[in-house]
């Protein structure tokens, strides 16, 4: 059913796990369609209460897949380059409540996708990073308000402008994760909270899910990342974007 992606349900818990190892799970438009997918599939399963979002090998996931990356020769531009958005506003609107499962990097668009989880644990080791200014595009996938949401707007103005690398220590203290564990302890954790909340009334745990994210909708307004799109292309298109785009890269060969 899934390429990219595998997709796991044993009673009240679901697994998504992102699996591109060799690409340390680089999502490409076909996994960001997958995880689409996914999402409505867990929709249908009424008795899931929780799902886990993980990556196999040796990251949660190092971003878009710059190999795939939306060009001006695609058929459909448009809507190649509003797939994140997509993927994020479905794992978000889950019925479920969605646990991220964070090791190794987590950067840019996969940094999104776990903003669109509802909880996040890390490890110790796992690191963050949101490159996007670097390569000559704006944070799309509605990752702004994600993270104004989560983190508050001064703190998100300064990791994307500044494109800096930062650790669980400081992704825990100005909120983005809710716990930082030892390596060898990240899935026992993960499954705890995952089991904790599954124990839990459904009407309830769901009820505080919906209420959260509709105060929080007026807050951050995510209807308007629809526009995240356009600013992406635009930064496909604009000369200066492409040099600096080009630049990053070939830094990255060195």
């Amino acid at each position: 059913m899934y390429k990219h992606i595998e997709v796991e349900s044993e009673g009240k818990i679901g697994r998504i796990w992102l699996n591109r190892p060799d690409r340390l799970n680089a999502l490409s438009i076909a996994l960001l369609q997958e995880l689409s997918q996914a999402a409505a599939w867990f929709d249908s399963q009424e008795a899931v209460r929780v799902v886990i979002v993980a990556g196999r090998g040796r990251a949660f996931s190092a971003g878009a897949d710059l190999e795939g990356f939306p060009t001006l020769q695609d058929a459909d531009l448009r809507s190649a380059a509003d797939a994140g958005r997509r993927m994020a506003d479905a794992l978000e609107g889950m019925r479920a409540l969605l646990l991220a499962q964070i090791h190794g990097w987590c950067v840019g668009g996969g940094l999104v996708l776990a903003a669109a989880c509802d909880l996040r644990i890390a490890t110790d080791s796992a690191r963050f990073s949101i490159p996007e200014v670097d390569l000559g595009i704006p944070l799309a996938w509605g990752g702004i308000p994600r993270l104004v949401r989560e983190i508050g707007p001064a703190r998100t103005k300064e990791l994307v402008v500044t494109c800096r690398p930062f650790d669980a220590t400081e992704a825990l203290s100005v909120g983005f994760l809710n716990k930082v564990v030892a390596e060898e302890d990240l899935e026992v954790a993960v499954s705890q909270l995952a089991h904790d909340i599954a124990a839990k009334p459904a009407l309830p745990v769901f009820a505080t899910k919906s209420h959260t994210n509709a105060v929080t909708a007026h807050m951050v307004a995510l209807g308007r990342s629809w526009a995240d799109a356009d600013s992406l292309i635009s930064g496909i298109v604009d000369k200066e974007c492409q040099d600096a785009r080009e630049a990053y890269l070939a830094s990255r060969l060195k």
